[in-house]
């Protein structure tokens, strides 16, 4: 987990280090959070990042983001108007932040008082019908008179119209690629319009643009920073099936549209509703379902001490590599057969994960690549 405590005291040195090194080679989100409870902060996580790469068995060493390019990233943000934030700070989503896998820095713009507010996600095909877009844009409508905020993905179909019937209560925009570089590109008046009375989020660095794997990293935010998901319309294959399954990962609500047998674009929502997705017809029923949720309090975990101290001697390391393999292996399974502490299977992975040797997959499985 990340460090959710308050951090308004981050100075602009540590801000600066943790910009260098989530833009470093084979650090996600989790390593990133691993390295900051192994190291303590992040400058020390930079000076030992090629010593634990050659642990893992690195072949060659990654490059790590220089202070420069850092603080060029950084320039390019302020003048485009855009705030990097971390978990814990005001303006990042604050249920964002509780998911295993939140960005270390949240590229943020708009009126971003609109990320503290609750948020309901709605998603959907892009190749919407019309009964689709008109049910997307009045529902969009109602749970923004009732306060909400919607949240989605800027895309063509289901995304847009939500976006564009709750402009007026503000609405917030998760992007695939970096702040400068919108996909589709027809949407980029919509992105200035919401950026009025809303706000557009991005883990993705300026200059980047989105790729096919990027759009399911992206869901993971849209799913983790809202109460629930709604999937209006979605095919078999559809990338808002991706949405809903992370939503139901992180503990949040999944609510689906019934459609018709006939159209293809309802037989993912269809399915969702047999899987036991909350049927939702109207925005009461989303209303009433995350009522009981928000009146509870955030449960923030405290960060453990599962990485700090661990250092696996070479015997303890080759019996953990030894059981991995290119089959998935659950996490606690691994700790088990290893017979070593988790802090110090947890530093091994974490090595190997900085040597680009280690792939993790959903539901706390790793494998080698």
């Amino acid at each position: 987990m990340h460090d959710r405590t308050p951090s308004a005291s981050l100075t602009d040195a540590e801000r600066l280090n943790r910009l260098r090194l989530i833009r470093s080679d084979n650090i996600g989100p989790r390593t990133f959070a691993a390295l900051l409870r192994h190291c303590g902060d992040a400058a020390t996580a930079l000076e030992r990042l090629p010593e634990l790469a050659r642990r893992g068995g690195a072949a060659r060493l990654g490059r790590i983001c220089s202070e420069d390019d850092a603080r060029a990233e950084l320039e390019a943000c302020k003048r485009l108007g855009v705030s990097l934030v971390t978990p814990g700070e005001a303006f990042y989503p604050p249920r964002l932040a509780m998911i295993d896998d939140a960005p270390p820095l949240l590229a943020v713009r708009g009126k971003l008082e609109t990320l503290m507010r609750p948020m309901i996600a709605i998603v959907g095909s892009r190749n919407a019908s019309g009964a689709g877009l008109k049910f997307a844009q009045s529902l969009a409508r109602d749970l923004a008179d009732a306060g909400f905020v919607i949240i989605s993905g800027l895309a063509r179909g289901i995304d847009q119209a939500a976006h564009r019937a709750s402009l007026a209560g503000g609405t917030v925009a998760v992007l695939a690629g970096g702040q400068d570089r919108i996909y589709p590109p027809e949407h980029e008046d919509l992105l200035f319009a919401l950026l009025e009375t809303g706000a557009a989020i991005s883990e993705m660095p300026l200059g980047h643009v989105a790729r096919a794997h990027d759009f399911p990293r992206r869901n993971r935010l849209i799913s983790g920073a809202s109460f629930g998901v709604v999937v209006v319309e979605a095919a078999q294959r559809s990338g808002s099936l991706i949405t809903a399954r992370m939503a139901a990962e992180q503990g949040r609500e999944v609510f689906a549209v019934p459609g018709s047998p006939l159209d293809p674009r309802a037989a993912g929502t269809n399915d969702l509703i047999k899987q036991g997705a909350a049927l939702a017809t109207e925005a009461a029923d989303i209303i009433n379902a995350v009522a009981p949720i928000m009146a509870r309090p955030l449960a923030l975990e405290e960060p453990d001490d599962e990485y700090s101290e661990a250092d696996p001697d070479a015997g303890e390391r080759a019996r953990i590599v030894a059981l991995l393999g290119p089959t998935p292996v659950l996490l606690d399974d691994l700790i088990r057969m290893a017979g070593s502490s988790p802090a110090i299977v947890r530093t091994v992975l974490l090595e190997l994960e900085l040597a680009g040797r280690l792939e993790r997959h959903g539901g706390g499985m790793v494998s080698l690549l």
